[in-house]
C-alpha cells in the first residue's frame, strides 16, 4: 500500500480521540446554518395563523423584515470575520439569532414580532457567509468538493423540510414554537463551537468601509423590498418604482466606490477570476429556479388542490432526498469529470424535469408529483455541489471571507428575484395565497410559472458550458491532491 502524507491537518481532542478540526467546523456549521435557512421557509406556513391571532393583513412583514435584515448584514459579515475573528463573529451572530428567536416566540403584537424578526436577521445574515469562510478554510483545496457536499445538508434540505416541520408545529403545538425550537438546538451549537472552534483573523482586513456598508445596505434592502412588494402592490406603483430606482442607483454607486478603495467591504475585484464570476452567475439562475419552484408548488397544492400545509410539505419533501443522494455522488465525480459537466448536466436535467410540471392538472396523483420532485432534486444536487466547490477553487484562503460575502449576497438577491418573478406571473392569473376563484385560469398561471422556473435552470446550464477553460485547472487541482490512504 502506498501512502502519500505530505501534510498534517490540525486535530482537536474530543471524547478521548483526536478529531480533525475540519469536522468540528462542519458540525457547528451544519447545525447553525440549518436553523438559519430553515427559518426562512418554516415561517411561511404560519402566516395565516399570525394574521388571525394578531388581526392584521400585514403579516408578510414577518418574512419581509427578516429578509431585509439579511440583505443589510450579509455584505459586512466577511469584513467582521476577518477583522474580529471568524469564531467570535460566528458565535456572536449565532447568539443574536438565538436571542431573536426567543423574542419572536414571546411577541405580543405584530409590531413586536416584525421588530424581533429584524433583530433575528442581524444574526442570521452573518451566519452563512462567516460559516462558509470557516468551512472552506478548514478544508484544504483538494477537499473543496467534500466541503460543498456538507453544505448541501443545511442549504438545500432546510427549505424542503421547513413546510413539513412548520406545518406540524402549527397544527399540533402552536406557532410560537416555530421560533422557540431554535433556542435549544442553537445553544447546543453555541456551546460546542465555543469549546472547540479555533479563532482565525486576517491581518489584511483593513478598516471598516462605511460608504460601502451604507450603499450596499441601502441597495440590497430597497431592491429586495421592491422585488418582494412588486407582486402585491403592482410593478408600476410609485413605491415599488421609487425603491427599485434608488436601490439600483445605490448599487451603481457601490460598484464605483468599491473598485476605487484598496480595502473594500465587497471585494468586487474577485469577480475578475473567471471561475468565481461564472459560478456566481450560474448560482443566480439556479437559485432563482430552485427557490422559485419551492415557492410556487406549495401554492398549487394548497390554494388550487386544497391540501393543508403538512400535506403540501410531505409532497415536496422527496426533493430533499433527491438532493442528498446526488450531492454524495457529485462530490465523488467532481474530481474525475470537473465542474462544467456536472453543473451543466445537472441544471439541464432539472430544467427538463420542471417542464413536466406543465402537465399537472386539478386531479394529478400526488405520487406522480412526489416522483418528479425527487427527480428534480437529483439534478439540482449534481449542480449545487460543484458550483460551491468551483466558486472557491482559485480563491486564496485570505480572501475566503470576502468571497463568501459576495456569493451569499448574490444568492439572497437571486432568491428574491426568482420568487418575485414567479409571484408576478401567478398574480396575473389568480390572487396569491387565496383559494382560486377560477381554477382553470389559476392552473394556467401555475403552468407559466413552472415554465419560467425551467427557463432559469436552462440559462444556468447554458452559462455552465463557458467554464471550459477553467474546468481543467479545477479538475487538475483535485487529481494532484494529497491522497491519504487509510488501511
Amino acid at each position: 500500500m502506498t501512502t502519500l502524507d505530505t501534510a498534517v491537518l490540525p486535530t482537536t481532542r474530543l471524547f478521548g480521540r483526536d478529531i480533525e478540526h475540519k469536522w468540528i467546523v462542519a458540525v457547528v456549521f451544519t447545525l447553525a446554518i440549518f436553523l438559519d435557512i430553515l427559518d426562512t421557509s418554516i415561517v411561511n406556513v404560519t402566516l395565516p395563523k399570525l394574521g388571525s391571532e394578531f388581526r392584521t393583513d400585514a403579516v408578510e412583514w414577518v418574512v419581509l423584515g427578516y429578509t431585509l435584515s439579511l440583505a443589510v448584514w450579509i455584505p459586512v459579515s466577511g469584513w467582521l470575520g476577518d477583522r474580529f475573528g471568524t469564531k467570535r463573529t460566528f458565535l456572536t451572530a449565532l447568539l443574536v439569532f438565538i436571542a431573536g428567536s426567543a423574542l419572536c416566540g414571546a411577541a405580543q403584537s405584530i409590531g413586536q414580532l416584525v421588530a424581533f424578526r429584524v433583530f433575528q436577521g442581524v444574526g442570521g445574515g452573518m451566519l452563512t457567509p462567516v460559516g462558509v469562510a470557516m468551512l472552506f478554510r478548514a478544508f484544504p483545496p483538494v477537499e473543496r468538493a467534500r466541503a460543498s457536499t456538507l453544505m448541501m445538508i443545511p442549504t438545500l434540505a432546510a427549505p424542503a423540510l421547513g413546510p413539513i416541520i412548520g406545518g406540524f408545529i402549527v397544527t399540533h403545538i402552536g406557532w410560537r414554537w416555530i421560533f422557540y425550537v431554535n433556542v435549544p438546538i442553537g445553544l447546543v451549537a453555541f456551546v460546542f463551537g465555543f469549546r472547540f472552534l479555533r479563532e482565525h483573523r486576517e491581518p489584511s482586513a483593513g478598516g471598516f468601509d462605511i460608504p460601502g456598508f451604507v450603499l450596499s445596505g441601502t441597495g440590497l434592502a430597497l431592491v429586495v423590498y421592491s422585488l418582494s412588494e412588486g407582486p402585491r402592490a403592482g410593478w408600476t406603483s410609485t413605491q415599488v418604482l421609487a425603491c427599485g430606482a434608488v436601490g439600483t442607483l445605490s448599487f451603481i454607486a457601490l460598484v464605483v466606490w468599491e473598485l476605487r478603495v484598496s480595502k473594500p467591504m465587497l471585494d468586487l475585484r474577485l469577480l475578475v477570476d473567471r471561475m468565481f464570476r461564472n459560478s456566481n452567475v450560474i448560482s443566480i439562475f439556479s437559485t432563482a429556479s430552485f427557490l422559485g419552484l419551492i415557492f410556487v408548488l406549495p401554492l398549487y397544492l394548497q390554494t388550487l388542490r386544497g391540501f393543508d400545509a403538512l400535506q403540501s410539505g410531505l409532497a415536496t419533501f422527496p426533493q430533499a432526498l433527491g438532493i442528498m443522494v446526488s450531492s454524495q455522488l457529485a462530490g465523488r465525480l467532481y474530481k474525475r469529470i470537473g465542474p462544467r459537466r456536472l453543473m451543466g448536466g445537472g441544471l439541464a436535467w432539472a430544467s427538463v424535469t420542471i417542464l413536466t410540471f406543465v402537465f399537472l392538472g386539478l386531479h394529478t396523483n400526488l405520487w406522480w408529483i412526489r416522483t418528479m420532485i425527487f427527480v428534480r432534486g437529483l439534478g439540482m444536487g449534481f449542480a449545487f455541489v460543484p458550483m460551491q466547490a468551483a466558486s472557491y477553487a482559485k480563491i486564496r484562503p485570505q480572501d475566503n471571507g470576502r468571497a463568501s460575502s459576495i456569493f451569499s449576497t448574490q444568492r439572497q438577491m437571486a432568491a428574491s428575484l426568482g420568487i418575485a418573478a414567479l409571484a408576478t406571473i401567478l398574480s396575473t392569473y389568480t390572487r396569491l395565497g387565496q383559494p382560486a376563484t377560477d381554477p382553470q385560469r389559476a392552473l394556467t398561471g401555475f403552468h407559466v410559472a413552472f415554465i419560467a422556473s425551467a427557463v432559469f435552470a436552462a440559462v444556468g446550464a447554458a452559462v455552465a458550458w463557458f467554464l471550459v477553460h477553467d474546468e481543467d485547472a479545477a479538475s487538475t487541482m483535485a487529481r494532484t491532491a494529497v491522497v491519504h490512504v487509510v488501511e
